[in-house]
């Protein structure tokens, strides 16, 4: 199926493109949309070559519209690596984006803490990260834009207006590292504790493919994590995928206030 199917039934669909922004909702986030102004939606199962999502809180739907008064292109949902082993699950999405030349990318996911700092309901801007899974999306990639430099691959000044957006709000916003693992199992105490001695303050089993893919496509990228636990053997952590949904879904009013200071900081495309 080619990319171009998705853009034109996208078109067809009345997407306008120039989007400030791009958005990505992790597990239990799908609330984000409700701030959405003057909506248009259309489901994943329409758009051709799109992943259907296999995980119960990703409705699976994208969406246009408005955020402080910014036009965006929001993603209520994510195909996961662990749900057919590919890691490249999320490119057409991402380069649908891409091709109706938005410029920024925003990242959110659920994800378990290393932080004492950063509990259940904190935000976390992800600041890098580390590929724990051995997967990689560009994996048999033909041309010479697979060699992917990932320096400020979460991008330093998206990072700033982040804390910008934070401050206005009234948010903490601590900067963390992002683990990848592949998942589906939640980790165990002592890959927490490896991870932890790599530089690890963050585990998930989203968002690093996905910034990978974009980087690989042009989008700048920021990322927030919304701490839904703390991860295995870490304190009292002993994570459930029901504690993820209900507690992202507690910590969305929060995210949304910052994603809206966010977008409304961003250049006009």
């Amino acid at each position: 199926m080619s990319p171009e199917a998705a853009l034109a039934r996208v078109r067809q669909a009345g997407f306008s493109g120039d989007y400030a922004c791009a958005l990505v909702c992790g597990t239990g986030l799908g609330a984000l949309v409700e701030g959405i102004e003057a909506p248009r939606t259309l489901p994943y199962a329409e758009i051709p070559g799109f992943p259907p999502p296999g995980v119960s809180g990703h409705a699976g739907r994208l969406h246009e519209g408005r955020i402080a008064g910014r036009a965006v292109l929001v993603f209520e949902g994510r195909s996961h690596a662990y749900e057919r082993g590919d890691p490249a699950a999320m490119r057409r999405p991402l380069a649908l984006a891409a091709a109706l030349g938005t410029k920024a990318l925003l990242l959110t996911n659920a994800a378990g803490s290393l932080m004492p700092q950063a509990g259940p309901g904190g935000l976390v801007a992800l600041s890098d990260h580390l590929n724990l899974s051995g997967m990689n999306p560009l994996i048999g990639e033909p041309s010479d834009g697979r060699f992917v430099p990932m320096v400020d691959a979460y991008d330093p000044a998206l990072r700033a207006t982040l804390q910008e957006a934070a401050r206005a709000c009234g948010l903490s916003l601590p900067e963390g590292v992002y683990a990848w693992f592949s998942g589906p199992s939640f980790e165990t105490p002592a890959e927490i504790r490896m991870a932890g001695r790599l530089g690890a303050d963050l585990v998930g089993m989203s968002t690093v493919p996905e910034a990978i893919l974009a980087r690989f496509l042009g989008l700048r990228v920021a990322a927030v994590s919304v701490v839904t636990n703390f991860a295995a053997g870490f304190g009292a952590g002993d994570p459930h995928h029901a504690e993820t949904k209900a507690v992202a879904a507690r910590a969305g009013a929060d995210l949304a206030r910052l994603v809206a200071a966010f977008v409304a900081r961003l250049p006009a495309p």
